[in-house]
C-alpha cells in the first residue's frame, strides 16, 4: 500500500511514523525546505522565493501555552528541563529529534507544494510541484492522510467603516515582532491565546493598547497600564476613530486583526467530495475520516485538544483501519453517528465553527478511538494537566508560563515549585 501525508509538522511526522510502522509505502510532501510545519519561524510574509505564499504564523518571541509535558508524543515525551514552556525553536528541535529518532526525514519531499489530489477508482491521483525547478509531478496513491494544519487561511472581517482607516489593518498571520508599533495607538480585536499574548508583546513598545473581545467572562490577566479593555467594534468613523458597541470611542494607528483562521485544502478537488462550511468540514467520521471515500483521513481537525497526543492517537486508528485491524462501520452508520454528534453539540448550543471543538468533551473523544482502534488511550494527566494550563494563561498571561509541573502517573501530576 503506498500512502501519501500532506505537511510535515506535528500532525503529518506522528501520522509518517505510524505508517513506517505499519509497513507501508510513504511519501509526504512538505511545501517549505525543512519540517516542522506551524513551528518553523520566517521573517518571510507574502510570497516566498519561489513566489509561492508563505503561510507562517510564528512570531518572535513566542512560547508555548501549553506545558511541555502535554505537548510531547505518547512514545517520545519532550526531555526533562528545568522549565515547562518552551520556546518555538525548542519545540522546532524536539520535532527534529522525533523525525531522527524514527528516521522520517528519507520519506518527506521537501519544497514540494501539493496542487490537485483527487479519486481516481479506488486510488487517489496526487499532483505536486517542486518549487525550485517548477515541475510538476503526479503520482498515484491508495490512501491520502492530509495534514496540513489550521492556521494557513487567515479570516479577515470586514469592519464597517474601515476604507476610511487611515492606518493598516493587518492580520496576526504577519506579525512577526511588535517593533512598527512602537509609540503608536494599537487596536488588537479579538481575545483567543494568541490576541492575549499580542496585546502583551505590543504593549512593551505602543503607547496605548486597545485589546477588543467579547468573551463572558473579564480577563483576570493584569497588563500593564497602557492596555485596556474594550467590547467589540462597532464600526470605523473617519481616519483614526473607533466606535465600540457600548459607544464608547477611541482613536488608533493600527488595527491587529487576531481574529482566528479557516481550515483550508485548496489541493483538494471538488471530485473529493469534501466540503467546510464556516469551519466545519464534512463528510467526516470521528472528525477524521472521510466517510464516502474512507481512505482519505484528515490528521488534527478537531481543537481545544492536546494536540500532539490526539495527533498520534488519530494516525494509530488510520494505520488500524489501512491494515485491516479493525472495520468501520457502513457508510450509513457513520453519517448517522456523524449526524448525532452535530445534533449533540447544536443541543449545547455550539455554533457550526464549534463543530470540531473539543475542549471539555476531548477525554471521552480519545477514549472512544482507542477502544475503537483497541490501541493505549491518551492518559487523563494530559486532559488534566492542559485544562489547567488553559485556565492559567486567562487568569495570569504575565506569570503563567514561569509554572513548571511534573507528571507523577498517568492520572495525576504536582507543581515543581522554582
Amino acid at each position: 500500500m503506498r500512502v501519501a501525508i500532506v505537511g510535515s509538522g506535528a500532525a503529518g511526522l506522528a501520522s509518517a511514523r505510524h505508517v513506517i510502522a505499519a509497513g507501508f509505502d510513504l511519501d509526504v510532501f512538505e511545501m517549505r525546505s525543512v519540517l516542522g510545519g506551524t513551528w518553523v519561524y520566517t521573517d518571510d510574509v507574502g510570497k516566498d522565493r519561489y513566489g509561492y505564499p508563505v503561510y507562517s504564523a510564528m512570531y518572535q518571541g513566542l512560547r508555548t501555552n501549553l506545558p511541555k509535558e502535554v505537548m510531547g508524543f505518547p512514545d517520545f515525551p519532550i526531555p526533562e528541563q528545568k522549565k515547562s514552556y518552551l520556546t518555538q525553536a525548542e519545540i522546532l528541535d524536539f520535532l527534529n529529534q522525533y523525525a531522527d529518532k524514527f528516521n522520517l526525514k528519507n520519506y518527506i519531499k521537501f519544497n514540494a507544494i501539493v496542487t490537485k489530489i483527487q479519486p481516481i477508482n479506488d486510488t487517489w491521483k496526487l499532483s505536486y510541484v517542486d518549487k525550485p525547478t517548477g515541475n510538476v509531478i503526479e503520482n498515484q496513491y491508495d490512501a491520502i492522510m492530509v495534514c496540513n494544519g489550521h492556521y494557513n487561511d487567515p479570516v479577515v472581517p470586514t469592519i464597517p467603516g474601515q476604507e476610511l482607516f487611515a492606518g493598516d489593518i493587518e492580520h496576526s498571520h504577519n506579525f512577526r515582532n511588535p517593533e512598527k508599533f512602537r509609540a503608536k495607538r494599537v487596536l488588537v480585536i479579538g481575545a483567543g491565546p494568541s490576541g492575549l499574548d499580542l496585546t502583551l508583546h505590543i504593549s512593551s513598545v505602543a503607547k496605548y493598547v486597545v485589546l477588543s473581545h467579547h468573551l463572558p467572562q473579564p480577563i483576570k490577566t493584569k497588563y500593564p497600564p497602557n492596555v485596556q479593555m474594550k467590547p467589540d467594534v462597532k464600526c470605523i468613523t473617519d481616519c483614526k476613530k473607533i466606535q465600540f458597541v457600548d459607544d464608547s470611542c477611541d482613536s488608533f494607528d493600527y488595527i491587529l486583526l487576531c481574529t482566528g483562521y479557516r481550515y483550508s485544502f485548496p489541493f483538494i478537488d471538488d471530485t473529493c467530495g469534501i466540503t467546510v462550511n464556516d469551519n466545519h468540514i464534512q463528510p467526516l467520521y470521528k472528525h477524521m475520516i472521510h466517510i464516502e471515500k474512507p481512505t482519505m483521513c484528515f490528521i488534527g481537525i478537531p481543537f481545544n485538544v492536546c494536540a500532539f497526543q490526539m495527533f498520534d492517537l488519530q494516525a494509530r486508528y488510520f494505520c488500524k483501519y489501512l491494515k485491516k485491524s479493525i472495520i468501520l462501520p457502513s457508510v450509513e452508520e457513520m453519517k448517522i453517528h456523524t449526524e448525532n454528534d452535530v445534533r449533540s453539540r447544536e443541543a449545547k448550543g455550539y455554533s457550526k465553527r464549534q463543530m470540531h471543538m473539543m475542549g471539555p468533551y476531548q477525554e471521552s473523544y480519545y477514549n472512544d478511538l482507542a477502544a475503537d482502534a483497541r490501541t493505549t488511550p491518551i492518559a487523563p494527566v494530559m486532559v488534566k494537566l492542559r485544562d489547567l494550563s488553559v485556565q492559567r494563561l486567562y487568569d495570569d498571561l504575565l506569570n503563567f508560563r514561569e509554572d513548571r509541573y511534573k507528571i507523577v502517573d498517568d492520572h495525576s501530576f504536582i507543581k515543581v515549585s522554582n
